[in-house]
């Protein structure tokens, strides 16, 4: 039996996508949220224009989104391109990546297993949270993993982390819940997110031959309110840069 997409079971054919409310709305998963809602207090301090970001699980938001998204943010390509098949008052020409993230080796608060890179992961006994879509989830994370396992063209490598993986989680929520609850050694994920959590951890960078990054990206809808032009210059200036780099990301 083949695997139904999640895209295909949110889409909502009777609602009706109107989204000026003089209010700029912003929807996208966890994570990047970070970045996108400093720089919308920061416009809102600059302009008094209202900007709300909304994040966290689709399933949560969609129905909003669909009825009144002035912008969609993804969190990779792959991510942004499994919304449009939802949200189709969208187009695909129309996504703009906006900035950049690497992925790291997330460890709990001091390092107590003292790894050093990915080779310590393949260690015998090694407990590894992985991020992983299912099939069922739109999620960046997924197949970071095996990206990051794989990227030097050695099978071994695949074979011997995924030995190691304590949880393929849905979701880098979900991650971040059992890396705490399982109590694992590493988790393999996205910079901001040790960079948002410094106070349960620390996080060891992967060799640079190993490192994989992945987008935030944008998309705006043709119907959205007219002052989001002036929020869209706004995310691209170096003010608004200068904040998503304070949560790990670049352009």
């Amino acid at each position: 039996m083949p695997i139904q997409s999640a895209a295909s079971t949110l889409y909502d054919s009777d609602i009706v996508h109107a989204p000026k409310d003089q209010i700029i709305r912003l929807f996208g998963p966890g994570g990047p949220h970070t970045a996108y809602i400093k720089v919308a207090k920061a416009y809102e301090a600059k302009t008094g224009q209202k900007v709300e970001v909304t994040f966290g699980p689709e399933s949560r938001w969609t129905k909003e989104a669909q009825r009144s998204a002035d912008i969609l943010f993804g969190s990779a390509e792959q991510s942004m391109t499994a919304f449009l098949e939802t949200y189709r008052f969208v187009d695909s020409q129309d996504v703009e990546p906006l900035y950049i993230r690497r992925v790291v080796i997330v460890v709990p608060k001091g390092n107590p297993k003292e790894i050093k890179g990915f080779q310590d992961l393949i260690t015998p006994g090694m407990k590894v949270i992985v991020t992983e879509g299912k099939g069922v989830y739109n999620t960046s994370g997924t197949g970071v993993w095996e990206d990051v396992a794989g990227r030097l063209g050695s099978l071994s490598d695949v074979v011997h982390l995924r030995k190691n993986i304590a949880s393929f989680e849905k979701g880098s929520g979900a991650s971040f819940r059992a890396f705490k609850e399982l109590n694992a050694d590493a988790w393999l994920t996205w910079i901001h997110w040790p960079l948002d959590h410094a106070e349960v951890a620390d996080f060891v960078e992967l060799e640079p031959e190993r490192r994989i990054y992945r987008v935030t990206n944008i998309v705006v809808s043709p119907e959205a309110d007219e002052a989001t032009a002036g929020f869209v210059s706004f995310l691209k200036s170096e003010e608004a840069a200068k904040l998503f780099e304070s949560e790990g990301w670049s352009r």
